[in-house]
């Protein structure tokens, strides 16, 4: 198990949020905590510790009035750690390249991927196409949806949602899909959306299902606490999963030592 760090950007500031109370209506979002640093100054924290493959995500969509000073924070952490960071949030087959041009090692891509509710595949390759399948993370972030609340004949179980976690989409998280979509990729992360920034506990049943799997890098975020979390994520996971912490890290205001955490999972 990897540490992947994360610098979460909203309305031009480093955060962190309750990620199922972001709003694009006002830009709004229950903040857990705002940093007075820049993305740059965790970019460099990163960096000095040979911290890799942590993700910078952009949470303002790309008409919002905060989009532009949002970017600039993004792209100035990038330029300051070159080839560490991955970048997440508006991202197309049509910009991919200028990210990967300004420093990221790869981009995250959901919105763009699963449209209408489902995988487009047209736009899968494109991306492939325009940067490689060794720079693309395809963002699986989801929502438990249960036996009351499933419609049109789906399962209970976890489904991607999209344009900054707001819309469920008809692709369920799954073995089957995981494999399915590993020909386009180099990685996955996924949010467990209904518990991320809320340092309520990690969603288990989630975390089993992808430690089953381990035939490309995945990183789980979302309810880490404590850390017995991170225990919980190693065996559950079958040590095969890399593991993010944003609210609850000192970092972000939170209690786990940043530097116990790093002695407690693997940096490279």
């Amino acid at each position: 198990m990897q540490f992947r760090p994360c610098i979460d950007i909203h309305n031009g500031k480093v955060k962190q949020i309750v990620g199922s109370s972001l709003k694009d209506k006002d830009n709004e979002a229950v903040e857990n905590f705002v940093s007075e640093q820049r993305a740059a100054d965790f970019a460099r924290l990163y960096q000095r510790d040979g911290i890799k493959g942590g993700h910078i995500i952009l949470l303002n969509a790309v008409d919002s009035e905060y989009y532009e000073a949002t970017k600039q924070q993004a792209v100035e952490a990038l330029r300051a750690y070159p080839g560490g960071l991955q970048i997440g949030g508006g991202i197309t087959a049509e910009n991919a390249s200028y990210y990967i041009e300004m420093g990221a090692s790869h981009v995250i891509v959901t919105s763009y991927v699963f449209r209408d509710g489902k995988i487009n595949y047209e736009n899968l390759d494109k991306l492939v196409e325009a940067v490689g399948k060794e720079h693309v993370v395809l963002d699986l972030s989801c929502r438990y949806l249960g036996k009351e609340n499933v419609t049109n004949g789906k399962e209970p179980g976890y489904y991607i949602v999209t344009d900054r976690w707001q819309k469920f989409t008809e692709e369920k998280v799954s073995l089957e899909l995981l494999d399915k979509l590993s020909d386009y990729c180099d990685e996955f992360l996924i949010h467990a959306v209904d518990v991320e920034g809320k340092q309520s506990g990690i969603q288990t049943e989630l975390v089993a299902l992808l430690g089953e799997w381990g035939k490309l890098p995945i990183t789980y975020a979302g309810g880490v606490h404590e850390y017995a979390d991170l225990e919980k994520i190693k065996c559950l996971g079958h040590d095969k999963l890399n593991v993010t912490i944003g609210s609850a890290l000192d970092l972000f205001g939170g209690k786990l030592e940043y530097q116990k955490v790093l002695a407690c999972v693997s940096r490279k």
